[in-house]
Order: C-alpha cells, then structure tokens, then sequence
C-alpha cells in the first residue's frame, strides 16, 4: 500500500470526529451554451432506450453534470460505469471536444455481477462504434489497478452509486481508501470530484459494511478530505423524501431492482428509487 494510502486511512477517524455539520445546499453553476447543446443531444439521443429515459426523473443527468461544473471539453473520468447508464450521456457530450474514461471493474473481478455488467459494457461500446470508437476503458480494482487515467490530466472524476460499495466484504480492506486516492491522483490541481450514493441519513448508526447499500454523507465527505479533497458542496438535486431506508433487501427492494418482485411491487413503485445525496469536491493546488 503507498504511503498516501496508509495516512490517507489513519485520517479517516480524525475527518469524521470533525465533521459535525453539513454545509448548505450549493447552486449549480450554469451551464454554457456548447455543453447544454451537447448534453441535450445525449440526453435526447436515439440511442438511449425509452427504460434508461424514463430514470431521468430520478437521475436528473443534466442538473447533477451542472451541480458538478461539467463542460463538454473537460477530460472526464467515470469510475465504475457499470452498464453504462451515465456512459451514454457523457461519451457523447465529450466526444466532439472532450476525452472520456471508462474506469472499469478488473477484467477478472471478484463478483459475477461485476463480470455480467463488464462484458455487457464492452458490448454497448462495440455495437455503436461511431458514438463510442473514443471511450477508453482503464480498471479500478483494489490494491493493484489504480490508475484511472494518467496522474494529473483529469478535469473531473465522476461516479454514481458506487462508493457504497468499497466498504462490503469481498472488495478489499482498503478499497474506499484507496478509491479515493486514485480519484484524486487522476485529478488536475483543481481537478472536481462529484459523487452520487444511496444517502443514510444518521452516520451514528449507519451499517459499517454499507450491506444495505445506504451510506452517510458524512463518512464519504470524511474518507475524501482524508485522501486530500477539499469539500466544494452538496446539492439536493437526488433527494427522494419518499424513501424511508428500513426496506427487506435495502436499495435493491426499490426500482429499478425491485428484488422483492411483485411483493409490495406497487408500494415500492410509489416510493421511486432511492434517496441519493450529491456531493461535490476539489483537488485542491490551483
């Protein structure tokens, strides 16, 4: 484990005992002309399928890219695209003047959800090669793929539901501290991290394994600022009051996974997806 990484976890403890309020809600920025155009075409485009629009409602893509300060000519790292929900609005948006990473799982990682979605990603790539021929894929996978991008030539890393996930078993001991350092090591001096999750809405008695998928926004502010970001603001842009988070199998009782089937599917349709914080950081050095 490098040197960052072993101080960057020594501080965690230290970050969360500081953390004793969260900052107001912060305005997105507007976007500029060349990015609202690009975005809207992505968002609009053809080739997204009529299920994957229809989350709009609850992912609200073009308001959280500009609570993030997205711009069409960034270069743009997303860490774990999964099955490429976000892939399909930001390769587009980048292709004309920006540059894109796909920051996989390994080629050979642990969880067979995790090769289903790789290879089903590859696959989305290859069968538009015209709207993707520019994607480049590199791995995040804990201790040894960290490299994201080149050291130092990322304008922004985004990722969406995915820290949650760094602190379950089966992911590494060290793989929420060492995910944030290689975001942060991808990132320019003033470089932005933007991070949507399944929000818990106590830190006092959240599950320290995330099994729920549920995670405080104070735990994922604490393990950023540990690894070296400086906090830039949160946005309730992905806020559902609806959510309760006390389901039978957490996050994945509500749609999209509705793991419960048609058990209470109509009572968990109501409720929508889950309640998301949107928090946003620099790499400070600017």
């Amino acid at each position: 484990m490098s040197t960052i990484a072993i101080q960057c976890r020594a501080a965690v403890a230290a970050a969360m005992i500081g953390i004793a309020w969260l900052p107001a809600q912060t305005a997105a920025a507007a976007l500029d002309p060349a990015t609202e155009a690009a975005l809207d075409a992505a968002i609009n485009g053809a080739h997204r399928s009529a299920a994957n629009k229809a989350r709009d409602s609850y992912r609200h893509p073009q308001e959280t890219l500009a609570f993030f300060g997205f711009r069409s000519d960034m270069t743009v790292v997303e860490v774990w695209p999964g099955g490429g929900w976000y892939t399909e609005i930001l390769a587009p948006a980048l292709q004309a003047d920006g540059r894109f990473y796909a920051a996989q799982y390994s080629v050979n990682p642990a969880f067979g959800y995790q090769r289903e979605y790789f290879g089903s990603y590859l696959s989305k790539l290859g069968g538009m090669p015209d709207l993707y021929r520019d994607v480049i894929v590199t791995h995040l996978a804990a201790p040894h793929e960290l490299e994201i991008a080149p050291r130092g030539s990322a304008d922004m890393v985004v990722t969406f539901r995915n820290v949650h996930n760094w602190f379950e078993q089966g992911y590494g001991k060290h793989a929420a501290t060492l995910g944030f350092v290689a975001m942060f090591d991808a990132l320019k001096p003033g470089g932005i991290l933007g991070i949507v999750d399944h929000r818990w809405p106590d830190a006092s008695n959240e599950d320290p394994g995330a099994e729920n998928g549920y995670i405080s926004e104070e735990r994922t502010i604490a393990y950023a600022e540990a690894a070296g970001f400086e906090f830039a603001g949160r946005s309730d842009i992905n806020r559902n009051p609806r959510d309760d988070h006390n389901h039978p199998e957490g996050v994945w009782t509500l749609p999209p996974s509705l793991q419960l089937g048609d058990k209470d599917r109509a009572k968990y349709l109501a409720i929508g997806e889950s309640d998301r914080y949107t928090l946003k950081f620099v790499k400070p050095g600017m």
